[in-house]
């Protein structure tokens, strides 16, 4: 969690604002157009067969299987002049906090800076600031440098840097990150070249909250005034002091980023970068046999093999951090009672998703946090192996019978449950659970939203609703600040949980802090608010042309066009 009142919400993914909306941050922007859904019957018996046909991309060398690395062959040294990224739907605007997505942090991050930063081991390291220093459990202090410079050549000051915390901290500017900030109590220049941010509570998560992989991008003082609170669209593109400055945008159609020489961090390899907007999915990959791209961020789980066999092409896997699971009101009838929360539990095959509909790319997810964010602790199989001491309700159709039959609707009922259509996986597996809750008596009316509709339906805690949520901080109480704190999407209340949780937002050591979320997590399992369903990954296409040194799950988080290298 990112610098958020631990005993409100929790950062990252489509968590409320303090208005109670859901925010778009983290969740996928692919459209489900040209992804094919399986029949339920098939869904559960194999994963789908590779292609037949070779594809034409242009190139001598064949198609490799997908792999959970970027390099390839040996760097030749060269410079990469424009280098090609297809996104799977499209961006309206480049500012993070006013739209949210996972695709615009990866974007807007060569542009512009926070006070720190986050690098591939999932580590908060240096940015704008040179140095920074927690001096009390309340106070953060960063020195910036006196090198760095924005894009219009104006040096970065203790000014420019107030001003874009105050723009974070506006609802109107910043609608999708602003209640992150809630407890600041107050941030001044201390310093020539130093800034002093106070909190209102002690928040060991607070650290992550100036990155700018979290709720902090800074502008020149100017250029938010100049914009009128509409910095990030086409006619006031973002600005900042990145390795990279915007030099053209259309919303419908692309975004063009061009290197700049007064970045501190020194000159990257590659002069420019050029994001295609590609919705469909069918059209992009026609576009990458084509060889028009170079990378291709979100590859969908439907479409892997063929993107595995094309000619040049790596398909990279990496955990994305996210959580699928589902959500119950315990407000709602029948969801308030606990016996229909396990009879669905015990009816969903969540190996069986897994391997069908996922590919294999993803992990049953045994927990709100996900294994990666315990860096620094355990490796992401402790983790793992920690996570599955929560208890689970494992898949047996007898077992969701007996359940069903304790409960207040031993006839069964139907209930509704919907999925945005930028996460068409979502409503795979959707179909393919509700295929065995229909054999103990429970139908599901499965429907397909618009994002912002879905959203919309979100705000109103229907009874159940699916969660699809990415982390962006290296913090394991980023989503179980939110999920097990006030304000919660299931509108859950459980003293111990509570009491476990408000220590996690005061404890320093982190195996101690580790210890108190799982003790809450498996206090929450008993009581099964929240079903997880599975921790995803994030299919990555590079040409054979271009390797990326260090992948990992936060690399397109930290300064990713650094590590990229021309390959022979």
């Amino acid at each position: 969690m990112a610098g958020m009142d631990a005993a409100a919400q929790g950062s990252g993914g489509h968590r409320p604002d303090h208005r109670g909306a859901y925010s778009r941050r983290g969740l996928f922007r692919a459209a489900a157009t040209g992804v094919t859904i399986l029949s339920v019957s098939a869904l559960l018996e194999a994963c789908g067969a590779a292609p037949s046909t070779r594809p034409d991309r242009s190139s001598g060398s064949s198609g490799s299987a997908g792999t959970s690395s970027a390099d390839v062959g040996t760097d030749t040294g060269k410079e990469i002049d424009v280098l090609r990224v297809s996104l799977p739907g499209s961006l309206s605007n480049l500012y993070p906090g006013q739209e949210s997505g996972i695709l615009n942090y990866y974007v807007a991050g060569i542009c512009m800076e926070g006070l720190v930063g986050v690098d591939t081991s999932g580590r908060i390291v240096p940015a704008l600031a040179e140095s920074f220093e927690r001096t009390s459990p309340k106070t953060y202090v960063y020195t910036l440098r006196s090198d760095a410079r924005f894009h219009d050549g104006s040096p970065v000051t203790a000014d420019d840097v107030l001003h874009s915390i105050e723009m974070a901290r506006d609802a109107k500017v910043s609608p999708s990150t602003a209640s992150y900030w809630a407890d600041l109590d107050k941030a001044v220049k201390s310093g020539d070249n130093e800034i002093t941010l106070t909190t209102k509570t002690v928040d060991e998560a607070f650290a992550w909250l100036p990155s700018n992989a979290d709720a902090l991008w800074i502008a020149p003082k100017a250029a938010w005034e100049r914009s009128k609170g509409g910095l990030g669209t086409a006619q006031s593109p973002i600005i900042g002091s990145g390795p990279y400055r915007v030099t053209d945008f259309a919303p419908d159609s692309h975004v063009e980023f061009t290197r700049v020489d007064t970045w501190w961090g020194g000159l990257p390899k590659v002069a420019k970068i050029r994001f295609e907007f590609i919705a469909d999915d069918n059209t992009r990959l026609l576009a990458w046999r084509a060889g028009k791209a170079d990378m291709s961020l979100n590859v969908p789980p439907a479409q892997a093999h063929q993107w595995e066999s094309a000619a040049a092409t790596r398909v990279v896997y990496a955990p994305d951090r996210s959580y699928t699971g589902l959500t119950f009101n315990l407000t709602a009838k029948p969801f308030d009672d606990v016996h229909v929360r396990r009879a669905i539990a015990h009816a969903v095959n969540r190996d069986a998703i897994v391997k069908n509909i996922l590919r294999g790319r993803g992990q049953v997810a045994t927990a709100l946090s996900t294994p990666e964010q315990f860096g620094g602790l355990w490796t992401p199989e402790e983790a793992t192996g920690r996570l599955a001491a929560v208890p689970q309700y494992e898949y047996d159709l007898e077992k969701a019978k007996q359940e069903l039959a304790r409960s207040s609707v031993p006839g069964g009922f139907t209930a509704a449950l919907s999925y945005p259509n930028t996460g068409p996986q979502l409503g795979t597996a959707a179909l393919a659970f509700a295929a065995d809750l229909k054999k103990i008596g429970i139908t599901l009316d499965i429907k397909e939203l618009p994002i912002e509709q879905w959203l919309a339906e979100l705000n109103e805690f229907p009874p159940l609703s699916f969660m699809w949520y990415f982390n962006t901080a290296g913090d394991p109480g980023e989503l179980p600040s939110w999920f097990l704190g006030e304000g919660n999407p299931a509108k859950y209340d459980n003293a111990q949980v509570k009491a476990a949780m408000g220590k996690v937002s005061t404890e320093s050591d982190p195996a101690k802090r580790a210890a108190l979320l799982i003790e809450a997590q498996t206090a929450q399992a008993a009581d099964l608010a929240y079903l997880p369903l599975w921790w995803g990954q994030a299919a990555t296409a590079f040409g054979d042309a271009v390797g990326m040194r260090d992948f990992t799950s936060y690399t397109l988080l930290a300064n990713w066009p650094a590590l990229l290298y021309a390959a022979k």
